[in-house]
């Protein structure tokens, strides 16, 4: 079954590459008490992830960040990827969240299998607002970038 709004954010540890490399950080924490933006996007490092979901959080992380309190991006890669992709696309205001085994992807009920192209599990692409890790806004994308991208959600807070 799928998130949906007035759902709260079910509490999974994924990973994030801090000073000392990958560690630990829990959705209940990050969440707790906080308005957050979550996107999510099938895999870092692949053209529309790269190329057009990830550059909208980019430049408009500032406005973002005057709405809400932590803009964060997840994947079903590991923290390493996630931190080279971080870096890459300039994205240093976003915090980045390993999905790595797809566990929260599929405790959302956001996963999908892209085997069919080599890449196993991954999670659809969405974007959500949550408050205090209750759900108040999710769009899911099942082609392009509209329902997930930064000016939809912009205008959506």
């Amino acid at each position: 079954m799928t998130i949906a709004i007035g759902d709260r954010i079910p509490d999974i540890t994924l990973k994030t590459n801090g000073n000392q490399g990958p560690e630990d950080i829990a959705t209940g924490e990050l969440f707790a008490g906080k308005r957050v933006v979550l996107f999510a996007v099938p895999g870092a490092f692949t053209p529309g992830c790269s190329n057009t979901h990830m550059p909208g959080f980019v430049v408009n992380a500032d406005k973002l960040l005057d709405k809400v309190d932590v803009v964060a991006c997840m994947a079903v890669n590991d923290a390493f990827v996630m931190d080279a992709w971080q870096k890459d696309q300039n994205a240093e205001r976003i915090t980045m969240l390993a999905d790595g085994n797809a566990e929260f992807a599929r405790a959302l009920g956001l996963d999908m299998d892209a085997s069919a192209g080599g890449m196993g599990t991954r999670s659809k692409r969405f974007a959500l607002i949550a408050n205090d890790g209750v759900v108040e806004y999710l769009g899911v994308d099942t082609k392009g970038v509209e329902q997930s991208s930064a000016d939809t959600v912009l205008a959506q807070l």
